[in-house]
């Protein structure tokens, strides 16, 4: 079969793909083995640098980019199951957007099978949203993202965007996590979870951080990670054994987790659990460009952030400190700001620091105290989150009814006796308008030190104060 006469018969930027079939339905051995000339230049320009020919026919896609297991199920849909595709896609090694044409070719070699594709280099702004497997669900996740840009509450915009997002992949779960390197520690940033799941979440694995940066490391230079079937997760299990072993343990059948990435540094990850396997190139290319916009507004945010950082952030845990506690309480009570009622006051100690402390070395008890923070950050997503001092953090819940705030309450107390070592003891009060905060928290304090005491009585090994 004459290749380059095929492919020299397309007009914009085409190469051929080959992938082989295998007898259990997967595929392996993917191949660029031509490519007319606007594509050659192309690819010598953004690969070479004008420092010679990088092209050569018949090779690895590896050659060109990263393993990609996205790409190789875009060819696979494309070659083996005869499926036309048009999609958009982000390459960080290229460091350019695509417009993506996929078409089947007749021409299957025995369990050879082959399509052309047609990347054609984009700015973002002038995607063709419109076409391709979106939908208008899709389209309006994105014109939610745009309105980031305005908003004036960037964390409850967050939340609602995520909500959609996990609706519209049909997933049991979404969430969007940042990524502090310099300190080690990540915070769960907004979270969706379907009623009824019970879906290990990434909070309740020790090594949070460790998996996060495991993430990086197998997305790489590639722009997502889609695991649907046994093969790709066979691939994560040789790859990364100890992630499909936290995998496994959660109950995931599939995922699609994008990095955010900004200037080249990953900025944290968006991703959704046990997704609508059917609709993955509709998932996919959402999820693609909500992780564009996203990253965009977390960039921003993390700028003013760093303004205010030192002073009203906790710099181990990532939540406020005392100091903004301490603000927030006064702008309250001198009526500076009104607080929306109903509302709560939940005080939470952490049990047992001290024995962790003494036993395994303080770095032991600084992660467990990151931990016992980022679980709050997910339990309590879009709250006030402060770290009074030592092991005691305060949570605020404004506009918040009774019931919702004794489910806050129970959720919290549920994931305080699992297997993550994480104990809290736990006081809340909940009131109407008119009642003074400063009554409410010491109400709540009061509650949460019974609490204490009874979690020490049935503990004495773990008593931490002499």
């Amino acid at each position: 079969m004459d290749f380059k006469e095929i492919v020299d018969s397309f007009y914009g930027p085409t190469c051929i793909a080959s992938i082989r079939k295998k007898e259990n339905g997967g595929y392996e051995d993917l191949r660029i083995v031509a490519g007319n000339k606007a594509f050659i230049d192309e690819l010598d320009d953004m690969m070479a640098k004008g420092e010679g020919r990088f092209f050569e026919p018949d090779c690895s896609y590896e050659r060109y980019i990263p393993k990609d297991i996205g790409f190789e199920d875009l060819c696979y849909r494309a070659a083996i199951l005869k499926m036309p595709i048009h999609t958009s896609a982000h390459q960080n090694v290229l460091g350019n957007w695509f417009n993506l044409h996929l078409t089947p070719l007749d021409i299957d070699d025995g369990d050879v099978c082959y399509c052309a594709l047609s990347p054609n280099v984009v700015d973002p702004s002038k995607l063709d949203i419109a076409s391709g497997p979106m939908n208008n669900t899709a389209a309006d996740v994105l014109r939610t993202c745009i309105k980031l840009r305005g908003t004036d509450d960037f964390k409850q915009t967050m939340q609602e965007i995520i909500a959609d997002v996990r609706e519209m992949c049909g997933a049991e779960v979404c969430t969007v996590m940042t990524v502090n390197r310099e300190m080690g520690s990540v915070s769960i940033l907004a979270t969706s979870i379907k009623g009824g799941s019970t879906l290990k979440r990434v909070t309740q694995f020790y090594n949070f951080f460790d998996l996060a940066n495991s993430w990086t490391g197998m997305i790489g230079e590639g722009d997502c990670l889609i695991i649907k079937t046994e093969q790709e997760m066979n691939y994560v299990k040789e790859v990364n054994p100890i992630w499909h072993q936290s995998l496994m343990e959660a109950g995931v059948k599939s995922v699609v987790m994008f990095p955010l990435r900004y200037n080249k540094e990953v900025l944290g990850f968006i991703w959704a659990t046990n997704f609508d396997v059917n609709e993955v190139l509709r998932i996919k290319e959402t999820l693609e460009l909500t992780a564009f916009f996203i990253s965009a507004e977390i960039a921003g945010q993390k700028m003013l952030e760093r303004l205010v950082q030192i002073g009203f952030s906790d710099m181990l845990t990532g939540v406020k400190n005392r100091n903004a506690m301490n603000n927030r309480v006064s702008e309250i009570v001198d009526g500076v700001e009104e607080i929306k009622a109903p509302f709560g006051v939940i005080f939470v100690d952490l049990n047992g620091l001290k024995t962790v402390n003494d036993n395994m070395g303080h770095t032991a008890g600084d992660l467990l105290l990151k931990k016992a923070a980022l679980i709050l950050q997910e339990v309590f997503a879009g709250e006030e989150i402060y770290r009074a001092g030592g092991d005691e953090f305060v949570i605020f819940l404004f506009d918040c009814d009774k019931d919702r705030f004794d489910k806050k309450v129970e959720e919290l107390r549920s994931r305080s006796d699992d297997s993550t070592n994480v104990s809290y003891a736990v006081g809340g009060h909940h009131m109407e308008l008119g009642c003074d905060i400063r009554d409410a928290m010491r109400i709540a304090d009061e509650k949460m030190y019974k609490d204490k005491e009874m979690y020490y009585e049935q503990h004495p090994e773990k008593k931490q104060r002499q």
